[in-house]
């Protein structure tokens, strides 16, 4: 009898061994096969003093640009999240993935495209000249590069880069330009006597000229542009995701829409 309690408490030993080890395998995580989340937030950088493209109401961002990049994430399920940033430093940020997206009334040129991809275009920009209302350029035929005149512009942006350009490329040339942090820095510089004109888009320009007695706008366009979204040269997915949300905001009337809200047809 001994005997039989003996051998059955042993196999009862083995079984709870048995039954020990399943039990540590079960519990061993298998690993996890499931594909990556998709990015939840939208990275949009921008140069907040270019109204009414983007500029700041209080705390908040506003403009073309800030509610079309809201309209485009919320097509690509993803939250806004606007950084204000020198416009200089935008398309390295870009280029580096700092930012996912870069839009200030950004213009499509041969030297940002070696840095970055661009979208499908948004909007149409002008570039066009203030002068204080006495001045005595009276057209943009009054223009000159031979060192009579300095010219303002914000640092950068292609109103610099053309008007920085020789003379025999239709610019003034680049000693004769002054560069500046924002337009409103290079509007003020105009106000003090320190430049001449000012070069910049059109729609910012009226805005400068409202807020300030004493400017006008040279009739006539110094130069006609358009504008786009800047994108990493990798991230192709995100361009043609851009590009697909952009199509379909114009489609359904989206885009005019906004562009509209502030830029009223005259």
């Amino acid at each position: 009898m001994k005997k039989v309690l003996a051998l059955v408490l042993a196999a009862l030993m083995v079984f709870s061994l048995v039954a020990c080890s399943g039990s540590g395998k079960d519990e061993t995580s298998a690993p996890d096969t499931s594909a990556p989340e998709e990015k939840a937030t939208l990275v949009m950088a921008t140069n907040a003093a270019f109204p009414p493209y983007e500029f700041k109401e209080g705390d908040s961002f506003a403009g073309i640009d800030v509610e079309i990049a809201g309209k485009i994430a919320e097509k690509l399920g993803m939250t806004l999240e606007i950084k204000d940033v020198e416009f200089g430093s935008i398309v390295g940020g870009v280029q580096t993935g700092k930012f996912d997206m870069g839009m200030a009334g950004m213009t499509v040129t041969d030297e940002r495209l070696k840095s970055v991809n661009f979208s499908d275009s948004y909007a149409t920009g002008i570039q066009v000249v203030i002068v204080k209302e006495d001045s005595a350029i009276k057209s943009l035929d009054d223009l000159k590069g031979d060192g009579s005149m300095k010219f303002g512009v914000q640092q950068d942006t292609t109103g610099d880069i053309y008007a920085s350009d020789t003379v025999e490329n239709g610019g003034y040339g680049k000693d004769n330009v002054v560069r500046y942090k924002t337009g409103a820095d290079a509007v003020q510089a105009l106000k003090t006597g320190k430049v001449d004109a000012v070069i910049i888009d059109n729609e910012p320009a009226k805005s400068f000229v409202s807020a300030n007695e004493g400017l006008s706008i040279l009739d006539g366009s110094w130069v006609e542009e358009n504008y786009a979204i800047a994108i990493a040269k990798e991230n192709t997915e995100l361009l043609e995701k851009v590009n697909n949300a952009l199509k379909e905001l114009t489609a359904d009337g989206t885009v005019k829409s906004i562009i509209d809200k502030y830029i009223p047809a005259e």
